[in-house]
């Protein structure tokens, strides 16, 4: 008998073990850089490599929504979850969207020509931002009657089709209505994908309260850094700010005028927070999902998989050509010195071959420079994972060396990145060390 509860208990160990090394599997396996995200009861929806997806509050197994060619971001949950409101480009520009939650074929709401593409900085138009309380409309922002992109206002625009109706605030970047639909928190200014992080300038967003039925306005925030991301949940405003260094979640009490942090992040920054009905706070957080639950408090990641064919990343042949970032003229006029997709090439201006000098598709190589003699090359790299200079001859098959400890007449200008001015240079440019 003892020999037999020995067994038991060493199966017993061995499962747990097992259990164990699968929970650490499942976790190492999570999949990251999943953003804008939004929450509805027991489900979530998330953008992951441009496609909607969705899984359960509790992680797991993400599902497909979407797969069209463009973008499809900013998906919003209806009120009563039935549908998802988001930003497409099926037409080639950004359009507001619905399609049902489970899935299916999406349907376009808005039809105004949206400008772009747009710099990085100006993210999208036609940005959705939420729904009515009611269900019947989508909450969007559009700069199609601005005179400049920063002039975007807020609209609504119906869930059954027809024309989109402005908010009478003048201007307005992100908004959330009150759960009555008669007040809505919003901010001014639309700054959503500009460099903002301890930004203390005339443009830090700050957050406002304007009734729709009796014209009036209140500030909730009134801090030098940036207050973002609003979300209306029972009497309460709750938003994202870096005042402390870091973004984190913010509780703006309305009946006391009262506000108190929440999360407490000291490294990684709370990006794109959204809220439902319930009190639950889906955000962004070191490209994986969190869930902040304003009932208890309680502040817990999720480990979701996306089971993309992430045909992207695969190895593939690319026409550098398509992406040149910079060139340099040997000095005797007979090669290029060209940086296209982060590699060096050395082509010929009339007779020879073109050289890839760098070969390095997990790195980044840029600024190219030629010696003042035409044998050799000085450029930026970025393949030990600091950015250093680099010196090489400009044959393809000349191994690097590091500039400074082997050229030390290289020219580095100090302007904030590291950029080659000249290689063997007879005197020092302005500026430069």
């Amino acid at each position: 008998m003892p020999s037999i509860y020995s067994a038991a208990r060493t199966a017993a160990a061995r499962a747990a073990a097992a259990l164990v090394l699968l929970s650490f599997a499942s976790h190492a396996a999570a999949t990251k850089l999943l953003r804008f995200p939004d929450v509805w009861h027991d489900r979530i929806v998330f953008s992951y490599a441009g496609d909607l997806w969705t899984v359960g509050t509790q992680g797991g197994t993400a599902t497909r929504l979407t797969s069209n060619p463009g973008l499809e971001l900013f998906g919003k949950f209806s009120p009563d979850g039935r549908f998802i409101a988001f930003t497409g480009q099926y037409g080639g520009d950004e359009q507001v969207y619905v399609i049902p939650s489970g899935g299916g074929a999406p349907r376009q709401l808005t039809f105004y020509p949206a400008p772009g593409p747009l710099a990085e900085r100006w993210g999208y138009d036609n940005q959705v931002y939420g729904w009515t309380p009611d269900g019947t409309a989508v909450l969007f922002r559009s700069a199609r009657d601005g005179y400049m992109l920063t002039d975007s206002k807020l609209y609504t625009v119906p869930m059954n089709g027809g024309a989109a109706t402005a908010l009478p605030m003048p201007v307005s970047g992100a908004g959330h209505f009150s759960p009555d639909g008669k007040r809505i928190v919003y901010s001014p200014l639309w700054r959503d994908f500009r460099s903002e992080k301890r930004y203390q300038g005339g443009w830090a967003n700050d957050l406002y309260i304007f009734d729709l039925t009796h014209p009036s306005l209140l500030q909730v925030t009134n801090d030098p850094r940036t207050d973002r991301d609003p979300m209306w949940i029972g009497d309460a405003v709750y938003f994202n700010s870096d005042r402390t260094g870091v973004f984190n979640l913010f509780r703006y009490d309305i009946a006391t005028g009262q506000t108190r942090q929440l999360t407490h992040y000291q490294d990684w920054d709370v990006r794109w927070p959204s809220a439902d009905a319930d009190g639950q706070i889906v955000y962004e957080s070191d490209g994986e999902l969190h869930i902040y639950d304003t009932r208890d408090g309680r502040d817990r990641a999720l480990s979701i998989v996306v089971p993309a064919d992430a045909t992207t990343t695969r190895p593939q042949t690319v026409n550098a050509a398509d992406n040149v970032e910079s060139l340099a003229l040997s000095p005797g006029g007979e090669r290029v010195a060209i940086v296209a997709r982060g590699d060096v090439f050395s082509v010929p201006v009339e007779h020879g071959i073109t050289r890839n000098l760098t070969r390095s598709s997990s790195a980044h190589e840029r600024e190219a420079a030629w010696s003042t003699d035409g044998k050799r090359l000085a450029y930026v790299s970025d393949r030990s994972g600091e950015e250093k200079s680099m010196c090489r001859r400009r044959t393809a098959t000349s191994r690097p060396s590091n500039c400074h400890r082997d050229h030390p007449r290289v020219s580095i200008c100090r302007g904030g990145r590291a950029t080659i001015s000249a290689l063997h240079f007879p005197t020092t440019p302005a500026g430069c060390t």
